[in-house]
């Protein structure tokens, strides 16, 4: 009997009781149940691990002590994980609603990588994705973690580059893109995100700034010309006027096709007629072939 669960949520911590109540209750409430939950806490000083203790009976496997850091705590989840897809739901980032696990994993799918859209936390501003991320998009935006499934194979042998402090996870996405993975686009509310996270620090900046070369400078360009392109394509999808004026070519064409199809009819007897008339008139100047009329 195949024991493997669909999903396996992956949690890390450190120092932030408060955000870790909110993702223990998001994830608690679940209606969906296929899913395993590992939790790394960093060696927490403020209650946490206490926190932890409380709801150990929910964790496939929890451990609390000092990391290197966000992407090596990450990793240790990743050794831990036994499900079909994973997901990074940190501490203060929470699920959406009780239903949302059950609406996503309703179907199958053959992507690698499933992303929804979020909900900032202290700004109830949507966070909203396209429903086709192109290697252009990717070079300027990233998408976020928490909103997003990963097939468990795609870390079989390459877990998040711990060189990076602050913006690995954007890599690796950066990385499946130009390898050709399958990205599918729910569109669906994930989860809440905690604000303030690292990535919007000086520190994430001075990363970004080092990997710039990542993407030559030569395709950079034809990928900010595309996007460019692409950015205009949706404005004008969009306007108002683009629709009444589709919508008058249509009746223009429809009505150009109506007026030709009766011209070609009206042009089809005329020379129906006129052969008939023709026939007629030979057949008067030789009665004696015996013909009747047209």
């Amino acid at each position: 009997m195949d024991t493997t669960p669909t999903l396996s949520i992956i949690t890390i911590n450190l120092n932030n009781h408060d955000g870790l109540k909110r993702t223990i209750d998001s994830v608690v409430c679940q209606t969906f149940t296929d899913y395993e939950w590992i939790v790394i806490d960093g060696g927490s000083t403020d209650g946490s691990r206490k926190l932890i203790e409380q709801y150990a009976d929910h964790f496939a496997y929890w451990c609390s002590e000092p990391d290197k850091g966000i992407y090596n705590a990450m990793n240790k989840g990743i050794a831990h994980a036994h499900g079909e897809w994973l997901q990074f739901l940190n501490s203060g980032d929470w699920l959406y609603e009780k239903t949302t696990l059950e609406k996503v994993f309703s179907k199958e799918y053959d992507a690698d990588v499933l992303y929804g859209n979020g909900i900032m936390s202290d700004s109830n501003d949507l966070v909203i994705y396209p429903s086709k991320l192109s290697l252009s998009y990717v070079t300027k935006h990233n998408i976020n973690h928490q909103a997003s499934f990963y097939k468990a194979h795609l870390f079989k042998d390459n877990y998040y580059n711990e060189d990076y402090h602050v913006i690995s996870d954007y890599l690796t996405i950066l990385g499946f893109i130009v390898t050709g993975k399958v990205f599918e686009y729910i569109n669906q509310l994930i989860v809440y995100i905690e604000a303030g996270g690292i990535s919007s620090t000086q520190e994430g900046s001075n990363e970004i700034a080092k990997t710039n070369n990542i993407i030559p400078p030569i395709i950079q360009r034809d990928l900010d010309k595309l996007e460019e392109i692409e950015e205009q394509k949706r404005f004008i999808n969009s306007h108002k006027s683009l629709k009444i004026i589709n919508n008058l070519n249509e009746k223009i064409i429809n009505y150009l096709g109506t007026i030709i199809r009766k011209t070609e009819k009206k042009k089809a007897q005329r020379d129906a007629s006129f052969n008939c008339s023709s026939v007629s008139g030979a057949r008067d100047g030789n009665s004696a072939d015996g013909l009747t009329g047209c």
